[in-house]
């Protein structure tokens, strides 16, 4: 009996509707006028569309099963395994820094404004530096291993990925005098658009939203983040607002003659938990073993993924120049 009420308070943990039903039984709707009322009735939106967009991809015979198996697997591991973490990590953070802080900043919609600014800019470094730095693209990878963009992609991270990424987005909001309560609101309201810009073409066919694109990111824009195909690598780092893409030039819009081709470059096999979990590190520690030195094993731990001591570099920085290249050849011809 315990096994089943364990089980039975996983599936309500992933439904997310614990305090939503709470208060439907006590009838208690006054709690919907505060912060934790309100959220009770918008964390479920994305664990419910995920199995809508599973029903109609059996429906249409459209499913990945093995991106579903895997990402579902992945789940359950980090539940288990990093569960407190990352709440830990923010905690700590923000009893630390927020008294380095220049300023404090108050709960008006101006500086909200500038709050999520600044979360975006964290997010951005964050992001970026899990692709450009191979030690930290470990911990990302698992997210991009999946080869079919649907929500259930959303729960595929490494355990230590959400720890690596509130210590930077927290510390880079706090000592910019982010409120901490503000902060926890974004923090809400991007992680739901985080899930929601992994919908799957089950549901959304196409992904883009107009005029929106010019200022937000759309899932058409994280479809783009999500491809291999050498002009889509390390494209679209922001997570809502596309602000920081367009500064640092990492914006990229989908192209209809290029279809996007989603999962890694290195060879893998996209069905087997242990190779989305662990693959990367395992490559990265054969990268360390056989690097002649200790600066060649340092930089290895460093560096872009595909940087090779021995020059043969294979980064999305040199192969998507290379792609530009070639299409310049191939206009003059």
């Amino acid at each position: 009996m315990e096994i089943l009420e364990t089980i039975y308070q996983e599936v309500i943990g992933f439904l997310g509707i614990s305090q939503a039903w709470e208060i439907l039984k006590t009838g208690n709707y006054a709690a919907l006028k505060t912060y934790e009322g309100f959220t009770a009735f918008i964390f479920p939106i994305i664990p419910f569309l995920v199995l809508l967009e599973l029903t109609l991809g059996l429906i249409y015979k459209k499913p990945h099963s093995k991106v579903y198996k895997v990402n579902f697997l992945i789940y359950i591991f980090n539940r288990v395994v990093g569960r407190f973490i990352a709440i830990a990590m923010v905690t700590w953070i923000i009893g630390f820094f927020q008294p380095l802080a220049p300023f404090q900043t108050s709960f008006t919609w101006y500086w909200f404004i500038y709050g999520y600014i600044v979360w975006e800019f964290g997010h951005f470094l964050y992001h970026y530096w899990g692709h450009k730095v191979r030690l930290f693209w470990c911990l990302h990878s698992t997210h991009h291993a999946p080869e079919e963009m649907n929500l259930s992609v959303t729960y595929a991270h490494f355990f230590l990925e959400a720890p690596y990424a509130d210590t930077i987005r927290t510390t880079v909001c706090i000592l910019a005098g982010v409120e901490p309560t503000m902060l926890f609101v974004i923090m809400f309201i991007d992680g739901t658009y985080g899930a929601f810009i992994h919908v799957g073409e089950n549901l959304m066919k196409n992904a883009r939203l107009g005029f929106l694109e010019k200022f937000m990111l759309t899932p058409s824009h994280h479809r783009v983040h999500h491809a291999r195909n050498p002009l889509y690598m390390d494209t679209n780092f922001c997570n809502l607002l596309n602000i920081w893409d367009r500064v640092f030039k990492t914006y990229q819009e989908e192209q209809e003659d290029v279809k996007i081709e989603y999962g890694i470059t290195r060879e893998m096999n996209s069905g087997n938990f242990m190779d989305v979990y662990f693959g990367e590190i395992v490559s990265l520690a054969k990268d360390v073993w056989h690097a002649p030195g200790i600066k060649n094993k340092l930089l290895y731990l460093v560096m872009p993924p595909g940087w090779h001591h021995e020059g043969d570099h294979k980064t999305a920085k040199i192969v998507r120049a290379n792609y530009f290249n070639s299409q310049k050849v191939k206009i003059k011809a």
